[in-house]
């Protein structure tokens, strides 16, 4: 049984809600894995888990360790204080957190009068991550260091065109790569 404060009614606890950051490139097996420790962390200590959410993978307001987007976990729960510096002290030792927060919500609440939204379904659903807005737009993972014109190019008429200058084949006319833009002409340097 985890300490009860003597400032709390006897048979209540409190409410809390956890925002915790992970790194972008963790996959949803490892933050399906990271939310499991977290619950049976909070429960094995007498908490109870109302609501697990998965807001997805946004961008930070400021860099943090090196990284620009992070993938942000909600827990609204009902706990002992014991409990939320348990959930703090593994959040800190683990590298795909970043950031976390605790807020305390509410004191003295009856854990059996306030109900849960929580089912396996809800569970298993907090540990997948949408892709966030750059990827849905453009197809896929982009580095934020990347050109943005290199993703416009056809590969296939861009070695076309490196074959022909490297051959010797260039004629009076320039070669053309076609992109998703438009054409682009490419010049030949003598």
């Amino acid at each position: 049984m985890a300490l009860q404060s003597m400032k709390d009614e006897p048979g209540t606890s409190r409410e809390y809600e956890t925002v915790y950051i992970l790194r972008p490139d963790i996959d949803n097996v490892g933050v399906g894995t990271l939310n499991a420790k977290v619950r049976g962390i909070m429960e094995g200590l007498g908490g109870k888990v109302l609501k697990v959410d998965n807001w997805g993978k946004r961008r930070l307001a400021f860099e943090i360790k090196k990284q620009l987007k992070g993938i942000y976990l909600y827990w609204h729960y009902l706990a002992t204080p014991g409990v939320v510096e348990e959930v703090e002290r593994n959040l800190r030792m683990l590298d795909h957190v970043i950031r976390y927060y605790t807020v305390k919500i509410d004191e003295d609440v009856v854990a059996d009068a306030r109900p849960t939204d929580l089912t396996e379904e809800a569970f298993t659903k907090a540990g997948e991550t949408a892709a966030d807005e750059e990827e849905i737009m453009t197809g896929h993972a982009r580095s934020p260091f990347a050109d943005a014109e290199d993703d416009d190019i056809d590969p296939d008429a861009e070695e076309e065109a490196l074959r022909a200058a490297a051959a010797g084949a260039v004629d009076e006319e320039p070669v053309v790569a076609a992109t998703d833009k438009g054409a682009v002409a490419a010049k030949d340097e003598e």
